[in-house]
């Protein structure tokens, strides 16, 4: 579920609260990195039981429909093909995802989670999408899950109110949606089929070699920091490094740190990941910055012979 770059920018906020903080507890700091990752998985069990939700929600309306004194033709025959979805009903059955649910205790019956899931469904069932689906005269499996992507897209991986709610309701939760959680959401979905349940997606692709991977680069990261600094002043003589931004020299160590100690990482793939890193989570000079900091440094690397590479490391 998580990639190399995800992981890399969890690192990346962790040195940040790190190093921003007084005491500089590294094994505190640590334990906080993997619990923020965990989290990440935790919003996407999360929001793999808000369909469900959904549909108990639009079921209730039905059935409070029938006991209208007056009630007409449609609430006495309603349209039932939202609430028998079957991918719906494949990820309410569905027995991992509710044994990692039940074991962290992930529900929708808060008080601000109702009323977000009744905002949802007027916005979901006022859609076009929806009403074309709801309309026509039969649905097969694909409807139903081309339904629920449509809906997860537009209603809430897109949607502004969703990402706020999303992000009030737990502190490590922002920036994991989009950027971690809502592509493993669709790719569940799609896995699903008419005799196949969607497959749950692991936190790590590699769980023993990833979260190595992970430690190892917070670790080494604080480490080797005056030595990744002296390597940044000596590249930016006309500036201090205080004045430089903490996010910029950050990814510059952390960069530094995967060129000099992480011998199995390609040296493109290193220079690679922190320019797009920086992209997102810096100034917009910071690109051509960690850029040319980092092409200079490669460059005096190779000439004493201190990038040691091996394995896969040796790829260019």
């Amino acid at each position: 579920m998580l990639n190399r770059r995800y992981l890399r920018i969890k690192v990346m906020q962790a040195l940040y609260a790190y190093f921003q903080a007084e005491d500089g507890d590294m094994p505190r700091g640590e334990r906080e990195l993997l619990r923020s990752i965990d989290k990440t998985y935790e919003l996407y069990i999360y929001l793999l039981l808000l369909p469900f939700e959904l549909a108990r929600l639009a079921f209730n309306k039905i059935e409070i429909g029938k006991e209208k004194r007056l009630p007409t033709h449609g609430d006495l025959n309603p349209n039932m093909r939202f609430v028998d979805n079957r991918l719906i009903k494949q990820l309410s059955e569905h027995k991992q995802l509710k044994k990692e649910a039940n074991a962290r205790k992930l529900t929708w019956q808060g008080d601000d989670e109702i009323d977000f899931i009744r905002t949802r469904w007027e916005s979901i069932s006022s859609s076009e999408e929806y009403k074309a689906y709801m309309a026509a005269p039969s649905a097969t499996y694909t409807d139903d899950q081309n339904l629920l992507l449509d809906v997860f897209k537009k209603h809430i991986a897109d949607d502004d109110d969703a990402e706020h709610f999303i992000e009030e309701k737990n502190m490590h939760w922002p920036g994991d949606l989009n950027m971690a959680v809502a592509p493993a959401i669709i790719r569940t979905f799609e896995s699903g089929s008419e005799t196949k349940e969607p497959s749950l997606a692991p936190l790590y692709k590699d769980a023993e070699e990833d979260k190595q991977f992970v430690v190892d680069l917070f670790r080494k990261t604080i480490i080797y920091n005056e030595e990744s600094e002296k390597y940044i002043s000596e590249k930016t003589k006309n500036w201090e490094v205080e004045r430089i931004a903490i996010m910029d020299v950050i990814l510059m160590k952390m960069a530094i740190t995967e060129l000099l100690h992480f011998s199995n990482v390609p040296v493109k793939v290193t220079l690679n990941e922190y320019i797009e890193i920086s992209k997102t989570y810096s100034t917009p000079k910071s690109k051509q910055f960690i850029n040319g900091i980092l092409d200079k440094l490669v460059a005096d690397f190779r000439q004493d012979n201190s990038l040691k590479k091996t394995g896969r490391g040796l790829m260019e």
